[in-house]
């Protein structure tokens, strides 16, 4: 009788390969849509000017020997931020760090854990904050499949018939005419992106630009057609399912678009729809607020990797921000 494969071969581990569905950090778009701001303290006042002050015509002729027009402006020092420390950690048993395989790195894969769960709180909190309707006050619209009004509703981005162009434009010249400041990023959820890549009017605009016949719109074609600096998709994933249950992932993003201007050299008096003020005060944070941690818990006979980030994410100008709920099917 001939021996099977079993019989000669045992199976072993691949040292070359191994199987993860870990997401690539350039899905996570938070860090980079508004400026990170490190921060000594945990919390603190920033100081908020009036542009209402500065934008108004004031000045007068002036009649010889007599004073000139003047004028005043406000500070409001009442705004606060306070950056809370959010924690998570992964153990490394004793029996599981010595029967681990060559092709396991159970610190590295700790941390690549850790890691990403951080990535995906801030990416959620971030969405929590500002993607969303009821926050921007240059303009908060709904997408709808049918009966737009064109001023609180426009026609979803996936119909041919829509016309995003000007739907985009019209939200820059809201934001620039309430402000003075032309919006100078787009955020979009990916299933947004998808609908505006194959867009009728994009695709037309763009494929006669185009050497090779074929439309491959990418986000520096929509920067140039838009004539917006930045352009992020939100191509981050999160599993809503419990652990147990079976597994349900959606992009963090949703179906929705953001406008804005963000400031990317913040200093005085610089106006911004938001910025991220990390914690780098507490005890050996990086610029973004995070910390990674390996230490002993001896009780458990474990090595414990902890990932600790403390930031906040604040709304510094309602009026720079300019939002489209459910703009696509």
């Amino acid at each position: 009788m001939n021996p099977v494969a079993g019989d000669v071969h045992v199976n072993q581990p691949l040292t070359n390969i191994s199987i993860a569905f870990m997401q690539d950090a350039a899905n996570f778009v938070a860090d980079r849509i508004f400026t990170n701001i490190p921060v000594v303290k945990q919390s603190d006042r920033y100081y908020t000017y009036d542009r209402g002050y500065f934008n108004r015509d004031e000045m007068e002729e002036r009649a010889e020997s007599s004073e000139s027009a003047g004028g005043d402006y406000t500070v409001d020092s009442t705004p606060t931020y306070y950056a809370p420390v959010y924690a998570f950690h992964h153990d490394i048993s004793d029996p599981r760090r010595a029967n681990s395989d060559s092709v396991l790195a159970p610190d590295r894969e700790a941390t690549e854990l850790c890691t990403l769960k951080g990535l995906i709180k801030r990416e959620k909190l971030w969405v929590a904050k500002y993607f969303l309707g009821g926050v921007w006050t240059a303009g908060d619209v709904d997408g709808v499949a049918s009966g737009e009004n064109n001023t609180t509703t426009f026609l979803q981005w996936n119909d041919a018939d829509s016309d995003p162009i000007k739907n985009i434009r019209e939200g820059v010249a809201a934001i620039l005419e309430r402000t003075g400041y032309k919006p100078n990023t787009l955020v979009l959820g990916y299933r947004v992106w998808m609908a505006l890549q194959d867009h009728p009017d994009i695709v037309d605009r763009i494929k006669y630009g185009n050497t090779s016949g074929v439309a491959n719109i990418t986000t520096a074609d929509l920067s140039n057609l838009f004539k917006i600096p930045r352009i992020f998709v939100m191509e981050a994933v999160e599993n809503t399912a419990k652990e147990g249950q079976t597994n349900s992932h959606s992009f963090i993003g949703g179906k929705k678009a953001l406008l804005c201007y963000s400031e990317q050299s913040p200093g005085l008096m610089k106006p911004t729809a938001g910025y991220t003020f990390s914690w780098t005060g507490y005890l050996g944070a990086s610029p973004n607020g995070a910390r990674i941690k390996r230490f002993r818990m001896e009780q458990i006979a474990s090595d414990r990797v902890e990932i600790e980030m403390a930031f906040d994410q604040k709304l510094v100008s309602a009026e720079l921000g300019y939002f489209w709920d459910t703009i696509v099917a």
